[in-house]
């Protein structure tokens, strides 16, 4: 490339950024002339950017943008004289040369002279007033349909870390703008984390050096003592010299130690601080605000609601509020889908709004904030809701629900099925609607932000959209916690909360552990299991669980120990490992020990699966009172929760502890994880039913001579017959059965309650 191209290219490149600025300048200002056409500061603004764009295009000679450029500034000079009040078709006109200047200015963007003509031609006439405004007027360019948002927003073009209008920003603020690739700032925070990390291990070798200081003081005064002692003796002179040596070489040693011990404490703090402020830097790299998301929104905004025959106005609060570049770029998707969900299927007719006594302009805002390290966007609309009538009926039309079931559905519960793929409203097919690919690809593009989207609305009033994402994808807040001696962290954004339980917190209910939590009862679930380590020593007599939420699933986590809040860096898991099941990342703590980044999502999907297959394992609790006898437990295996509660509240009146379990499979692994003196099982029930249990367990070493009552509605002697035959010890029909009888039988087998 000569001299000349390199330079024209530079040219070039530089009137992109400077047309990629000025036309959002345009789009701004036009847009608030719209609403009002006699705002001078904006017809100004309008007219500046538009001669600004002209000189840049006549310098780099790109001709058809001094053309396109002119006749744009013509019509607001007019409109600022006073020859020309802007109409409607003159801001459509407006907004289409300022996407055609956008279009000249992008390289690779072929621009014939016939459309530069044809816009020309139209602009002329719509400054002539001998000629009629609306002829020639070509009509919107389409813009994307709602119901057509790709699955997986693309990655990011690796050319810049910032994108042209960025940098361009920076540049009229007077600061200098170097384009880095997103990879190499990726490498620079990966590298300045690291380096952060290296500071902090540090501190153990200031900590030793301070024990050893210690030791050393120690060692001087025991020497002291010594010589005190020997004088005492009246030693020759040679060895009261030989212990003054000692004394003043140990001293030497004390007064370096305590002098390189300083330095290096100041080393490392002053390379700690460093190491914070490059890492933030690096970090502030990757922010952005959020307006950078919002190129064009209000724009869409506007030729959606008009293409619609709609009023639509959008407005945007917390648009400084900074996020990581890559949320921002996750975010554009499904933020552009929700705007023109809320055009299309909130906001109604300028007509409708006035029968309900509304303005005739519908009203969409969307507002950005920071919360306990997280991103928080609410879009809202007042138009009118969602008809959940309508809502319940479809759900039934598409099986769904039984129409039992739906009537008895909460509009909570209602609003959810509205993100089932490929669940729609619209009964046909629009160009902006009715393809059934739409809240539920939102709520696809959020999750994998680890982050959580929720409707509500008020019929007739308006929707609410609230979206909660973490603001960096790089750094994670975290708590970290030990399982089977191993670090893991939970990313705090999907903690409810976390809680110490008592023995006595926990409870058994359909056969599985659970404690009371905000009034309701929360499934306990170990976290060894969970993550294939084995179990730990805990520590203390109470159980230490972290409250999980993803959405309405919650469950309590039991962990070994509570090792503190981090804040991690995100290093990403190699490609070759594949997925990792419950992992989503790792992370360095501060002494450079590796924490594996749980992914609660997939977390939350392993504990449904070990319930679906009866493979949850038990927690063992430990006993209220060491010096007291302990209670004699008893393990209840039935599938009718009558028969169950019944035997459960018998038993536990008597003074025995009590656990149950819904079906055989569910006995089997509750026998296998905890100790039991009696096991009373039903026969006939899901899965495996007790004569299978009770074979089982006589195979098996450790439980053969557990003693087995077995309580069943079959009172023939075959059936008695086959549960002795399986190793049963007794054998309750429950057609005779009482209280009396099921505790004498109790009392036969194992005796008292207590031990």
């Amino acid at each position: 490339m000569t001299p000349d191209q390199m330079r024209d290219a530079s040219l070039l490149e530089l009137f992109s950024l400077e047309a990629d600025a000025q036309t959002q300048v345009l789009s701004a200002g036009l847009l608030a002339l719209e609403r009002n056409p006699t705002q001078a500061d904006q017809l100004e603004a309008c007219m500046r950017a538009a001669h600004s764009l002209k000189g840049a295009a006549r310098i780099v000679g790109v001709d058809a943008g001094v053309s396109v450029a002119h006749v744009m500034e013509d019509c607001l000079v007019s409109a600022q004289e006073g020859r020309l009040y802007l109409q409607p078709e003159h801001v459509d006109a407006l907004l289409q040369g300022t996407d055609l200047l956008m279009r000249i200015a992008t390289p690779g963007n072929d621009v014939g002279a016939t459309d530069i003509e044809v816009y020309v031609a139209l602009m002329e006439r719509l400054l002539d007033p001998t000629q009629p405004i609306a002829m020639g007027v070509p009509k919107p360019e389409p813009v994307p349909l709602v119901d057509e948002v790709p699955q997986e927003p693309e990655p990011a073009p690796p050319v810049s870390s910032e994108a042209p209008r960025q940098n361009k920003r920076m540049t009229e603020g007077g600061e200098r703008v170097l384009r880095v690739t997103a990879e190499r700032l990726n490498s620079l925070l990966d590298l300045s984390s690291k380096s952060l990390v290296e500071t902090q291990r540090l501190k153990p070798y200031l900590a030793s050096m301070q024990r050893l200081k210690r030791i050393q003081s120690n060692g001087l005064r025991a020497l002291d003592t010594l010589d005190g002692q020997l004088k005492a003796l009246d030693l020759n002179l040679e060895a009261l010299e030989a212990l003054a040596d000692t004394r003043r070489l140990l001293s030497e040693a004390q007064a370096l130690l305590a002098e390189k011990h300083a330095e290096l404490d100041e080393f490392g703090w002053q390379a700690g601080q460093r190491a914070q402020v490059l890492y933030d830097t690096a970090l502030a790299c990757r922010m952005r605000p959020f307006a950078d998301v919002l190129a064009g929104q209000v724009r869409m905004v506007r030729d959606l609601g008009r293409s619609l025959g709609k009023q639509v106005r959008l407005e945007i609060e917390g648009e400084k509020t900074q996020v990581d570049r890559d949320v921002l770029e996750k975010l554009e998707a499904p933020l552009t889908h929700l705007l023109r969900n809320a055009v299309d299927h909130g906001i109604e007719t300028p007509e409708q709004r006035m029968l309900a006594g509304k303005p005739a302009e519908g009203l969409i805002r969307l507002r950005a904030s920071h919360q306990a390290g997280l991103l928080v966007l609410e879009l809202s609309d007042d138009g009118n809701g969602v008809d959940l009538e309508r809502l319940r009926g479809a759900i039934v039309d598409r099986h769904l629900s039984p129409l039992d079931t739906a009537l008895r559905l909460s509009e909570e519960e209602l609003l959810t099925f509205l993100f089932l793929p490929g669940f729609s409203l619209r009964d046909t097919v629009t160009e902006v609607s009715g393809r059934g690919v739409g809240l539920d690809a939102v709520q696809h593009m959020v999750r994998q932000l680890r982050g959580a989207v929720v409707l509500e609305q008020t019929a007739g009033q308006g929707s609410r959209f609230h979206l909660e994402v973490p603001l960096t994808l790089s750094v994670v807040r975290s708590l970290v916690v030990e399982v089977g001696e191993e670090a893991y962290a939970f990313p705090l954004a999907h903690i409810e909360r976390m809680c110490d339980l008592a023995p006595d917190d926990i409870v058994q209910l359909e056969g599985r552990q659970h404690f009371w939590h905000e009034g309701r009862h929360v499934g306990l679930v170990a976290a060894s299991q969970l993550l294939q380590r084995p179990p730990g020593q805990t520590p203390s007599d109470t159980l230490k669980v972290v409250v999980i939420r993803e959405r309405d699933a919650v469950y309590g986590i039991a962990v070994e120990r509570f090792i503190g809040e981090r804040t991690l860096v995100v290093l990403p898991l190699d490609d070759r490992l594949g997925k990792v099941q419950d992992i989503s990342a790792g992370a360095l703590l501060d002494d450079g020990s590796v924490v594996l980044i749980v992914d609660v999502e997939d977390m939350l999907r392993s504990v449904d699966k070990l319930l679906n297959t009866g493979r949850l394992e038990r927690i063992a609790r430990r006993s209220q009172q060491a010096s007291e006898a302990p209670r004699k437990r008893v393990l209840v295996v039935d599938d009718s929760l009558t028969v169950r509660e019944l035997q459960r509240k018998l038993l536990l009146n008597r003074g025995y502890e009590v656990a149950v379990a819904v079906d055989g499979m569910d006995g089997w692994n509750a026998l296998r994880s905890e100790d039991f003196d009696l096991l009373i099982t039903d026969i006939d029930m899901p899965r495996m039913d007790g004569i299978e249990l009770v074979t089982l367990l006589r195979r098996d070493s450790r439980l053969q001579s557990l003693p087995v009552m077995v309580v069943s509605y079959k009172d023939r002697e075959e059936d008695r017959r086959r549960g002795l035959d399986a190793g049963a010890d007794y054998y309750l029909a429950k057609a005779s059965f009482h209280d009396d009888a099921l505790l004498d039988a109790v009392v036969e087998l194992i005796g008292g309650a207590r031990a």
